[in-house]
């Protein structure tokens, strides 16, 4: 195979029409989502490539171009980075071919996924902290060993090879009007836009994005590809820092629309797919069905046929307690509160007759001072402007309200962590950090920051390859210097999160 370049979408179109993918890769059938259809008053589909024989749509664009190679780029086998799903699919592909395959992952990747790959054929190195060093080494790798590396998605075939969805889509049915694609590094929905708008250009084809890993609308606001500084990592799937220079090219010129959604709206899909087609998918496999959601509510959109991809199903089982906790938030279902009552007798009695009938979901309590005292509390609702009424009714009842439905800090640790303030600590910084999810972690924390006065902590794991830790830490102003050194040699990435409102309302 030489260098391949494909301009024009009519080349595109060719070569995902030749495309060799069906040796190995299936038809998946695109379902009718019918609970969620009535719910919304359009009719929705979900196209499910979660059935791949690696549960993921990222086996055609590899094998498209595994499949392509010259015989002596064959003998020489194939190298990858990745710590999920593209790893497995050119694995698989190479395995197919009889090729051999070395993928490169972090360190740090969990069991479960090292030992997916191997068991679909696939040699495993594993090299550096995360995915950028991954990356370095399996480039350097294919130099020296005269190997063919294997993009996850900035590569015309590999495009080409998701771009199959797309026809089909259009095959299984003929009368869509929209299709929502999920955007990591733009590969399946560069593949997919390109060919729809060469035969069904009326379409509209919309990118949907995780807010936390948005290179795609960020490349589109600034004109081209840039580094976003963080991504976040629920969404694993998706979690790209930078669009790839091709899928760049492509999405710019044929995507319609690009539309964010949150963790909590992904969580709410998860939930929708899981009751409609009985399908666990992976968070960014729920992706696109979250902005299908969110797009059509805001544009006020009925009685359309729209379409979205279930990407990928390759879940880490623990996740799903997440996902349990965060989903009716996102369906706008829950509301969180922080209130302050009297510290009296009766009160909690009068609190509950203002909710009246209304289901409360969790209720946290401890007793702050002889007369007054702060309670978290879940309330279940309707819609959010059920949570704006109960608001107002408390508020009327001359209790203090804060609304923490969209505090990512409170959902996360505050809510475990409801039990009262110190009585002489002032000069306290709170800080969120990220941790791989791996023995040791947790005591490497502690261990290099074992100097400085810990005030307040929290760790829970929820399954996913990256944990959470809230801690808190006394520093006086002279202190402030040296303790962001050594939060740079720790390696973790955090975030200062002293202004929270949760933490000044509970815990400060």
């Amino acid at each position: 195979m030489s260098e391949i370049s494909l301009k024009s979408g009519m080349d595109y179109l060719r070569t995902i029409l030749s495309s060799k993918i069906y040796d190995l890769a299936q038809v998946t059938p695109l379902q009718k989502m019918e609970k969620l259809s009535e719910r919304l008053g359009n009719t929705i589909y979900i196209k499910r490539e979660d059935r791949q024989p690696v549960h993921s749509f990222k086996l055609r664009g590899a094998y498209a171009m595994i499949s392509s190679l010259s015989s002596v780029q064959k003998a020489a086998g194939v190298i990858a980075a990745s710590a999920g799903n593209h790893a497995q699919g050119v694995a698989l592909s190479a395995k197919h071919l009889g090729l051999r395959a070395l993928i490169v992952m972090p360190q740090n990747t969990p069991a479960i996924k090292v030992d997916a790959v191997r068991g679909f054929g696939g040699e495993v190195l594993l090299y550096g902290a995360n995915f950028d060093e991954a990356k370095a080494k399996a480039i350097e790798l294919a130099q020296e060993l005269n190997m063919t590396f294997v993009h996850p998605f900035d590569h015309p075939l590999v495009i080409a090879g998701q771009g199959a969805i797309g026809m089909e889509l259009l095959q299984q049915q003929s009368e869509l009007e929209y299709i929502f694609v999920p955007v990591g590094g733009g590969g399946l929905a560069a593949g997919v836009a390109v060919l729809i708008k060469q035969l069904m250009p009326s379409i509209k084809v919309i990118g949907v994005e995780s807010k936390d890993s948005a290179c795609l609308f960020h490349a589109l606001q600034a004109g081209e590809p840039i580094d976003l500084e963080r991504v976040g990592l629920f969404a694993d799937g998706v979690a790209v820092k930078r669009i790839g220079d091709e899928t760049f090219r492509l999405c710019q010129q044929y995507i319609d629309d690009v539309v964010l959604v949150d963790n909590d709206e992904i969580c709410a899909a998860l939930k929708d797919i899981f009751e409609n087609v009985r399908a666990v998918a992976e968070p960014s496999g729920a992706l696109s069905l979250a902005g299908l959601k969110k797009y059509l509510s805001q544009h006020e959109l009925q009685s359309k046929n729209v379409a979205c991809i279930l990407s990928g199903a390759n879940l880490n089982f623990h996740t799903l307690r997440y996902v349990s906790e965060r989903c009716e938030i996102g369906e706008k279902h829950e509301a969180l509160l922080a209130v302050t009552i009297p510290e009296q007798k009766g009160s909690f009695l009068k609190f509950c007759e203002i909710l009246g009938n209304r289901a409360v979901t969790e209720f946290s309590y401890r007793h702050t001072d002889d007369h007054k005292a702060r309670i978290f509390v879940g309330v279940r609702i309707s819609g959010n402007s059920e949570k704006l009424d109960i608001i107002k009714e408390l508020q009327q009842n001359h209790y203090d309200v804060t609304d923490l439905s969209e505090d990512d800090i409170a959902k996360t640790h505050i809510r475990y962590m409801v039990g009262g303030r110190p009585a002489s600590i002032e000069q306290e910084q709170l800080y969120s950090f990220e941790f791989p999810e791996q023995k040791g972690a947790l005591l490497k924390f502690l261990q290099k920051l074992m100097n400085w006065d810990i005030s307040l902590f929290h760790y829970r794991a929820h399954g996913a390859d990256y944990g959470d830790i809230l801690a808190a830490f006394v520093l006086t102003e002279t202190q402030h210097l040296q303790f962001q050194q050594d939060l740079e040699k720790l390696g973790y990435r955090y975030q200062n999160v002293s202004n929270s409102p949760a933490y000044q309302y509970f815990l400060k």
